[in-house]
């Protein structure tokens, strides 16, 4: 939102510059994030200022110049030699001083130097009208008629003087302040200066020869609606001053009756709409929805099909302009207007706000009405624009204000405990300073006892509906910098915090993902529906649907975490960096078929490309399922995952080869070459191996508990067996048999060779295994040994048909 400082001037007569009052706004929560300067003429004619000829010779060495002596105010006069063929003695005139800049009209910029013309020094330049940019004439310098003093600068002579213009991040619950008016009432509170609304005294009914009649059969969506007629305009530019202020908040001035109707907004904060009256049919206006799918033409030339839930202003035949949003395109002002019909209305923000989504339509009114205007304004802006409207177009108000407002919209009351907001605001305010500041802000006191205070809040105010909202606006008035640090500060309340941390672990896992050489990413939750299509129906009948989304390309959030993970790493690939690891922490959602979403988070790691880098040291390699899987695996056993459970993946839409992960049944982390197919459809080119951890699960069941133990007394043994075996037998069956079998001595089991060729029986591998063996009470005997070893080779030949190569 832009402030401009000259407008704000007006509304509040403050004596500090436009820094002093930035960072005022600033501590009061109108963060300003950034003061320009706007100059209505390039360079603001600063340096240029008003001159008296005193005397004026002919040049002895230049039949066309003259050597003149001007009095700019500085105590001695200035010689400057000047070729306009109008200058003379007594003139006032228009000085560019030493080291001043011009921007002339249609040239380039020039900096004005103490030089010598001709061998007579010259210390400025009496200047033409275009030389300084104002205009195009350069038939002679500038003769003014003034009585201002000598060194008056020429900007404020001429009206052209600098502004400055606050540029506010104006937070969504900050709808008061959505104004140059709402600006001051908040510097009012900050400031001894008091905030003024302009004065409409001067508003009066001239006759009443066009009345207009309203109905308004949808008092929900328009609470309130007024308006009035004017007649006898001349559509045509606004003046100056006007196009100024609107220039320097960014608009671009149309004409008169539209510019009035801006000022006001922005002044007032209250939107506006001027209708050519001669088009209202039947000379009445309806405030009522129509049919689903009427077509209607916008001010912007765009068709647009109506919605049922959307609120027009309708004459007898039709709509004329859909209400609080956008007007039409065949009720507009047009320079042969000659009467109008101003409206000044509250409308619902819920309506205004679906409304504009459903058209994708956001104007400065709609931003304003779907955040929550001042119904009280309604009236005050009515007549302000109708002055104005007077002043810059002519013509005289042709009807009684009408003004149909059924169930006038109540103030709030809320009760503040004087105890309470110290308490908030930890430091002592004192009662006298809360209603001070609270009625600066436009809040009336409207009860008071040693204890409390009672607040009657305007319907403007339309974030404060609570007691902690009162301590909020008292706070951000009253200086978050004048708060005290007590030494012994303390809280009343402690809030739990689970153990472990769920922060601290992600924070962890995360850290040592990064220190192994990925890169962590971070996508839009939001992505392609199209992606899902190649998956099935059974996929796409999943995803959640993004209601009013903007793109089509962004219309459903995502259920994987793959597509996102392969639009970077395209991206990458496509610029030539094709050795990649990257990991992204994010959410999935899933349709579930009762109607329900199910939301949940995902760890997902991405491998494309190289293991390692190119070096002299060692040659590189590409990525694996084993560079990956041992990633993972070290995750899971960081978050003591314990004895989980590895299974073949079942082939699935992303990937057709893989491992899962499970622990008591439930999916962990799947790990697996994503299908060349979806690569190719995301035009990923390179092999891609994904893994995708259920963290949410992991982070549940996660448990900082360890457990240390002292280094064993005895010694451990190792014996090894080779096993031959069908080839779908894995080793993770091994394992765990291995395990059930001998629970005590058993320490560690690992596969060390592998062999599948033409020594052994074709569908047969052989494994190489270790069998680490340790007991913690005593030394290992040879028939302990022989007998633990025993058991297992039965179970293995048992319940896997292994051949024992002994």
């Amino acid at each position: 939102m832009l402030i401009s400082f000259d407008w704000l001037k007006q509304l509040i007569h403050i004596d500090k510059d436009a820094e002093e009052v930035g960072a005022l706004l600033t501590g009061a929560g109108l963060e300003v994030e950034g003061i320009e300067t706007f100059d209505l003429v390039q360079g603001g004619l600063e340096g240029i200022v008003l001159g008296e000829v005193l005397t004026c010779e002919p040049h002895p060495d230049a039949d066309r110049l003259r050597i003149t002596t001007v009095n700019i105010g500085n105590g001695t006069p200035s010689q400057i030699v000047c070729g306009a063929p109008n200058v003379a003695i007594g003139q006032r005139v228009v000085v560019a001083t030493i080291n001043s800049t011009l921007y002339p009209t249609g040239g380039e910029p020039f900096k004005i130097k103490k030089s010598k013309i001709r061998g007579a020094a010259s210390e400025g330049m009496i200047c033409a009208e275009d030389e300084i940019g104002i205009g195009t004439s350069h038939a002679g310098i500038m003769v003014l008629d003034t009585d201002l003093p000598n060194g008056t600068p020429a900007a404020g002579f001429f009206g052209l003087g600098s502004d400055k213009v606050f540029e506010i991040g104006l937070t969504p619950n900050r709808a008061d302040a959505a104004s140059h008016y709402g600006v001051a009432r908040d510097l009012q509170a900050l400031t001894d200066a008091k905030a003024v609304l302009p004065s409409v005294e001067d508003f009066k009914v001239d006759n009443t020869s066009r009345p207009v009649e309203v109905e308004v059969e949808n008092s929900e969506a328009c609470p309130r609606y007024a308006g009035v007629t004017m007649s006898g305009i001349t559509v045509g530019p606004s003046p100056e001053w006007m196009q100024k202020r609107l220039r320097a908040i960014g608009l671009s001035p149309i004409n008169n009756v539209v510019d009035v109707t801006n000022y006001v907004l922005h002044e007032l904060g209250q939107p506006l709409h001027a209708f050519d009256a001669d088009k209202i049919k039947g000379d009445k206006i309806i405030m009522k929805t129509v049919a689903e799918g009427t077509n209607f033409k916008t001010l912007d030339g765009v068709e647009r099909k109506l919605q049922a839930t959307d609120l027009m202003i309708c004459d007898t035949e039709g709509p004329m302009a859909i209400g609080g949003v956008f007007g039409g395109e065949e009720s507009g002002v047009s320079d042969e207007t000659t009467s109008i019909f101003i409206e000044s209305a509250y409308f619902s923000p819920d309506w205004v706000r679906r409304t504009g989504m459903n058209h994708s339509l956001k104007t400065d009114a709609s931003f304003r009405f779907e955040r929550g205007t001042d119904p009280n304004m309604v009236l005050h802006a009515l007549k302000r624009a109708a002055l104005l409207m007077q002043e810059v177009a002519g013509g005289e108000v042709s009807s009684e204000i009408v003004d149909v407002y059924p169930a006038p919209i109540e103030n709030k009351i809320i009760t503040l405990s004087i105890e309470r907001a110290h308490t908030l605001i930890g430091q002592h305010v004192g009662a006298e300073r809360i209603k001070t500041i609270m009625t600066d802000l436009g809040v009336e006191v409207t009860g008071e006892t040693e204890e409390f205070i009672q607040f009657s809040v305007p319907p403007f105010k339309v974030d404060v509906t609570r007691e902690a909202d009162v301590v909020e606006e008292i706070l951000r008035i009253y200086g978050f910098n004048n708060i005290e640090m007590s030494e012994d500060l303390a809280t009343t309340y402690l809030a739990k915090f689970p153990k472990p941390y769920a922060e601290n672990v992600t924070e962890a896992i995360l850290s040592y993902i990064a220190d192994n050489g990925f890169h962590e990413i971070i996508t839009n939750s939001i992505t392609n529906s199209n992606y899902y299509q190649p998956a099935g129906e059974a996929e796409v009948a999943g995803l959640v649907r993004v209601v009013n989304y903007n793109s089509e390309d962004l219309d459903v959030l995502r259920k994987s975490m793959v597509f996102s993970g392969l639009e970077v790493l395209r991206r990458n690939i496509n610029r030539r960096q094709r050795d990649l690891k990257l990991f992204e922490l994010g959410k999935v959602y899933e349709q579930l078929e009762d109607g329900s979403t199910k939301e949940s988070r995902k760890l997902a790691l991405y491998m494309a490309g190289n293991v390692t880098a190119e070096s002299w040291q060692q040659q590189s390699s590409k990525s694996s399922f084993h560079d990956l899987a041992g990633v993972v695996q070290n995750v899971l056993r960081k978050l003591n995952a314990g004895d989980f459970e590895v299974q073949p993946l079942q082939p699935n839409s992303y990937m057709r080869q893989g491992v899962a992960y499970l622990k008591n049944g439930v999916v962990i982390a799947e790990l697996g070459l994503l299908d060349a197919g979806v690569s190719r459809f995301m035009e990923v080119k390179e092999q891609v191996w994904f893994a995708e951890l259920n963290w949410d699960y992991l982070l549940k069941k996660y448990k900082d508990n360890l457990v240390a133990e002292e280094l064993p007394k005895f010694p451990e043994v190792r014996r090894d067996l080779s096993l031959v075996l069908d080839k779908n037998v894995t080793f993770d069956q091994i394992r765990h048999i291995a395990f059930r079998t001998e629970r005590k001595l058993l320490q560690d089991v690992n596969v060390f060779d592998v062999y599948e060729g033409d020594k052994i029986a074709p569908g047969k591998k052989a494994y190489a295994i270790s069998f680490t063996l340790l007991d913690k009470q005593q030394t290992l005997t040879d028939k302990v040994i022989d007998s633990t070893m025993n058991r297992l080779m039965q179970q293995f030949e048992k319940q896997l048909g292994a051949l024992i190569r002994k």
